[in-house]
């Protein structure tokens, strides 16, 4: 498969993004930038681990029922999730229906509440796995950090998050600059990256 195709704008992009209009937008707009949100990294990971076992093209098309459905991942909101909550949820069609997906995301709004105690901010945590040498682009599914994420998430209670899905979350965040070589917006996420001080 080739690494790039010529998007509608005449510029080279990573050719997974061609699949849908969604795709491009999210490529372009969202994927490989450097993020220091806490709630937008909540989202991020929480999303990532509802993708296990799925298409990204299907949690894309239902964020924002998702966002819905969670309060707009403010952490703080899903800890206090409960049983009545799980119920509802698990009726709505708009989110993917999976109790221990479901049950995880809140399990682990409850572990961002005691990291922020702990670290100051997920962003502080989160942002020490970056890479001192990145992967070649285009090629892994987990790197050693992203095993040491894991690893260090799971040690702290986190569920559904492992190595292949820390993978992913890093490259969503920025944490790993992914784009394929050639691809415009290569340059353009290592231009942010540069520009980005990583909190501590």
């Amino acid at each position: 498969m080739p690494e790039n195709f010529i998007g509608p704008d005449g510029q080279p992009r990573c050719f997974w993004c061609a699949a849908t209009p969604e795709y491009m937008a999210y490529h372009d707009e969202e994927w490989g930038y450097p993020v220091d949100s806490d709630t937008r990294l909540f989202e991020k990971i929480c999303l990532e681990s509802f993708q296990s076992g799925l298409s990204w093209r299907t949690i894309l098309e239902k964020r924002e029922n998702f966002r819905g459905a969670f309060a707009g991942f403010e952490f703080n909101k899903v800890a206090q999730f409960g049983e009545v909550d799980i119920a509802r949820l698990l009726q709505d069609s708009g989110i993917v229906r999976h109790r221990g997906k479901i049950e995880a995301t809140i399990n682990n709004a409850k572990r961002a509440i005691e990291m922020v105690a702990t670290e100051g901010s997920l962003a502080a945590f989160f942002w020490q796995f970056e890479p001192e040498t990145p992967p070649a682009p285009q090629f892994a599914t987990t790197i050693s950090e992203s095993v040491a994420l894991a690893k260090e998430l799971k040690k702290r209670g986190w569920k559904f998050v492992g190595p292949t899905t820390a993978f992913a979350f890093m490259q969503a965040m920025g944490l790993v600059n992914d784009h394929a070589t050639g691809c415009v917006m290569r340059t353009k996420a290592a231009r942010a990256r540069q520009a980005f001080t990583p909190p501590r």
